[in-house]
């Protein structure tokens, strides 16, 4: 009795992946100044990709700077507010009404408006952002703040962002050489006392530090008014709770907002009530579809030219799966090849812009696994869309 026939088995996944992967990095290979030009358009979209990317994260970063610093767990704002740096004043009493509930520690307003900067050195004008509060009240984490809080009770003092434009002027190196010295912001003499860290932003070029009275006499407005209110709790309070009772509380001249929800209100106006998200999302669109163009026509073209090797595997035993698999295992090579570069590129690229703009530009794991998800998914349609060439590859039509 003969033994039982075992069932053939196919090639295993490895060989299914492997093989084809081997066949279509020596079909690129074949061609070097095809895979040249190929490989360079990859890294051209990833560059450009990084490089949008970058600039929108900077953007919503450097815009929330200052909100990023509140300390609060919740805070008071107009409703009718939609940036930071043009706030609408809502009345002062409201921080003191907070205070109602045994909930709230501590309320805290903040001024947030914009004035003239007189460069110390050549006398020009530029709008900088003047952020006044308590400075005791622990209100604001700005890194260098807390040895100024004395000299800032001072009259007519302010502490400059040290990460300003350098259009306001040598502030810094003028501070550390000669320390405080007079500078003038509106039409009102002031003695800078010290150097904090903050950053330009998109809506303000510099910052300056300073307490609420020393704002007061820089700005002539109502007393009355304030521009912002940041809320501490109790420990353990409950924040939504307490949120919810300030609403009912409050009237509905302010909105209550946590601290998650005042960044992302400031992030928002950026992303949705300027033009600039859309500039950066479109940008990286027509990266991609340049790239994918590219790729697409190097795959194609290469098809094309070996139509009738592509018809031979055919006729002896390769499936149409198989020379799929050959296509789009060149298009990961072409990916993988590009990406790389393009990575390097873009973190050089990051650290010389971000010097020039003085805007927070650094490489993150998150953005770079992004990145590459997009360049693998440009890649692979445009593998697809090549792979169709492939139905002309008929071995009754090539012999």
């Amino acid at each position: 009795m003969s033994p039982p026939a075992v069932p053939a088995r196919g090639p295993g996944l490895a060989t299914r992946i492997l093989l084809p992967l081997r066949l279509a990095w020596r079909q690129l290979r074949a061609e070097r100044s095809r895979l040249v030009s190929a490989v360079a358009g990859v890294v051209f979209a990833c560059v450009l990709v990084f490089m949008q990317l970058g600039f929108r994260a900077a953007l919503f970063e450097s815009a929330s700077s200052v909100m990023s610093a509140m300390r609060g767990e919740l805070f008071l704002m107009h409703p009718l507010t939609t940036a930071s740096f043009r706030p609408e004043p809502l009345p002062r009493v409201r921080a003191w009404q907070t205070l109602a509930l045994p909930e709230v520690r501590q309320a805290v307003p903040v001024y947030l408006l914009q004035s003239a900067w007189r460069n110390p050195a050549t006398g020009t004008r530029r709008t900088v952002q003047l952020i006044g509060f308590d400075t005791e009240s622990g209100a604001m984490d700005l890194p260098g703040l807390s040895p100024l809080i004395e000299a800032l009770k001072q009259p007519d003092t302010l502490a400059f962002d040290r990460r300003s434009r350098p259009e306001f002027g040598p502030v810094g190196a003028m501070f550390d050489r000669d320390g405080p010295f007079q500078v003038q912001v509106g039409n009102r003499d002031m003695r800078m006392v010290g150097l904090v860290d903050i950053g330009a932003s998109f809506g303000a070029d510099g910052n300056v530090v300073m307490s609420e009275l020393n704002f007061r006499r820089i700005i002539n407005r109502d007393p009355a008014m304030t521009d912002l209110v940041t809320i501490r709790l109790q420990p353990g309070a409950d924040i939504l709770a307490t949120q919810a009772r300030l609403r009912a509380l409050l009237p509905q001249d302010v909105a209550v907002l946590t601290y998650d929800e005042l960044v992302a209100h400031e992030r928002n106006y950026w992303d949705n009530a300027t033009p600039i998200g859309f500039i950066f999302a479109f940008g990286s669109l027509m990266g991609l579809i340049v790239g994918m163009v590219i790729v697409y026509q190097i795959l194609f073209s290469d098809i094309a030219n070996h139509i009738r090797e592509y018809a031979t595997l055919k006729a002896i035993g390769f499936s149409n799966g198989y020379l799929t698999r050959v296509v789009l295992g060149a298009a990961t090579i072409l990916a993988v090849l590009g990406f790389i570069p393009g990575l390097l590129a873009s973190s050089w690229l990051y650290g010389l812009v971000g010097e020039a703009t003085f805007l927070p530009l650094r490489m993150e794991l998150e953005r770079g696994l992004t990145v590459f998800g997009f360049i693998f998914g440009m890649c692979a349609i445009a593998g697809v869309l090549a792979v169709r060439k492939l139905r002309d590859a008929d071995p009754a039509d090539m012999f």
